[in-house]
Parts: structure tokens; C-alpha cells; sequence
């Protein structure tokens, strides 16, 4: 996508905020904020060019952390609401952000057609198996038999198989990275916020406080960056073997991509040809004639 750079540069500084994160101590939400600040300095992002969406949860306390154009939308909302400010002004590189919670639960609707209609949109998903901001509920991505504060005998509910979900969906750019791995989300990023359409990112976090089985510790071991192991990108079959095999250990890096096909804006046949975004055609209208049907 046509990135709109800044002629004088940008550094991270620029989207240094005085506001405190409130996060807690060693939360995964710190590795994302940052690679996600230092991903868009490395790509020229203007803060005023670009628009951040938040989900509510844990990872939606990062709206006021970052000095950027950022909203906070409703609980597994997030990615029509990013959707929608990005049909509206297609030049503007649009991220959205959301938990494993609303993602897989409340927004499951939201998400599968995120995937469908190809979005030319970011997601990155703060995945870290549990409801953290409403302290540890169980998720649809919570391992079996885990001890949460709703389910003290581990839920009754098998536990959805997120990736291989991801794949049925038939995506257009998949990648998966660990909180703890700045460096790989930073590069992550660059290349989700690039891609001509719905850009998915898996972002396994540490949640220190509720999820005691996932931890930093536990992800710095089995996550592995794939990234030397010559895998073809554009190998559907073996990017779906890879991302859903965790038993000996996590793959982590871009797994797939695809750039041949139009993203949900391109296939819009009233857009096409046009010089103008839709927020340019803004502009008063009156709405007397409408109104003497009503009245």
C-alpha cells in the first residue's frame, strides 16, 4: 500500500506520550506498544498519518499511551470499526488491536469477515489466553484444565484451535510473533502494515498476573523465529502445517502471505476511477426533501 511518508523523518520520540502506562509488571502489552511505535518511526509514519483502533481489555489501555489519532471502540467491535475509518480514507494506514477475549467470543463475527472481505487494515491480536483486564476469566483460547477465576475446575469448553480457524478462512497474510521479541514485532509490522489487505498478527503475550501457564518464561523457550528456516511464504499447505503444530514448539515470524489479490476497497466498483476518498466528498446536505416523506 502507498505509504504517506514524512518529508522531515520520524523517530519514536514523536509518539512519546506523558501519559503513564498502567499495565502490569511484565505484561506483554509493553512489547507490543513498543514494536508498534517503533515500527511506524522505521516506516516513516507521521503520528497525524496514521489512525490506531483499540478493542476494550488490557491491550485498549494503550489508546491514551501512544500520541497518535487512536480510538477506543466497543468490546469485539474493534475491526468494523477500523474497517469503516479505512474504506472512508484509504491513504491512511489504519491498525487495529484486540484481545484473544473479544476477538474469539463477542467479535468472532467481526473477524470472519475481516478475512473475507480482505480489509486493507492491521490486526494484531493480544493473545494471551485469558480475559485480563476483568481479572482471568477464561477465553476461547485458554488451555484445557486450566485453573481461571469463572472456571476453578478448568472450562467445560474445548479449546478453539485459533490458528488452524485462521487458515479455514482462507487469509491473505498470517504471522505470528512473542511479546518478548521486539525486534521480530517490529519487522512483523512493517510488513503487516504494508500488505495490500487484511493483515492478521497472533501476538502471544505473558499475562503475569491471571495466565500462570503461558508464561514470559515458557514462550522465550518454545517460540522459534522461522525466519532462517527457508520456509516459502506463499505456501499455504505447509504455512497451515507449521502455524498449527505447537507441540514441539511455537513458529514465529511471517508464515504466510499472499499480494495477488484485490483488497475490499480495490473490488468496490463505484470507487473505481474515482480521484477522491469518500471523506474528501464530504459535505452539507439537506435533508428538507427527505423529511416531507416523514412529515
Amino acid at each position: 500500500m502507498k505509504i504517506p511518508l514524512d518529508s522531515k523523518g520520524v523517530s519514536m520520540h514523536d509518539y512519546y506520550t506523558e501519559t503513564q502506562c498502567s499495565w502490569c509488571d511484565g505484561c506483554g502489552d509493553y512489547g507490543v506498544w513498543t514494536a508498534t511505535k517503533r515500527a511506524l518511526a522505521e516506516l516513516g509514519i507521521a503520528p497525524h498519518n496514521v489512525l490506531l483502533c483499540y478493542d476494550v481489555g488490557c491491550n485498549g489501555n494503550g489508546a491514551d499511551k501512544i500520541n497518535a489519532y487512536t480510538v477506543h471502540g466497543l468490546h469485539g467491535r474493534v475491526i468494523s470499526l477500523a474497517a469503516g475509518a479505512k474504506l472512508a480514507n484509504p491513504e491512511l494506514p489504519v491498525m487495529a488491536f484486540g484481545g484473544d477475549g473479544a476477538s474469539f467470543s463477542e467479535g468472532v463475527g467481526h473477524f470472519v469477515h475481516a478475512f473475507r472481505s480482505n480489509y486493507p487494515i492491521t490486526f494484531v491480536l493480544h493473545n494471551n489466553a485469558n480475559y485480563g483486564l476483568t481479572t482471568g476469566q477464561s477465553s476461547s483460547l485458554t488451555w484445557q484444565d486450566q485453573a481461571m477465576n469463572t472456571a476453578p475446575n478448568g472450562m467445560p469448553e474445548h479449546t478453539l484451535n485459533s490458528m488452524d480457524f485462521v487458515f479455514s478462512l482462507e487469509p491473505t497474510f498470517v504471522a505470528r510473533g512473542f511479546s518478548g521479541n521486539i525486534d521480530q514485532m517490529t519487522e512483523i509490522f512493517k510488513a503487516a502494515i504494508q500488505h495490500r489487505g487484511f493483515a492478521f498478527v497472533d501476538i502471544l503475550q505473558a499475562c503475569p498476573t491471571y495466565n500462570k501457564f503461558a508464561t514470559h518464561d515458557y514462550l522465550l523457550e518454545k517460540c522459534h523465529d522461522i525466519s532462517g528456516d527457508g520456509h516459502d511464504t506463499s505456501d499455504f499447505a505447509a504455512a497451515r502445517a507449521l502455524a498449527v503444530d505447537t507441540s514441539e514448539r511455537i513458529a514465529t515470524g511471517i508464515l504466510y502471505q499472499r499480494e495477488d489479490l484485490p483488497d475490499f476497497y480495490e473490488r468496490l466498483v463505484p470507487r473505481q476511477g474515482k480521484k477522491t476518498t469518500a471523506v474528501d466528498e464530504v459535505e452539507i446536505q439537506s435533508v428538507k426533501g427527505l423529511c416531507k416523506d416523514f412529515i
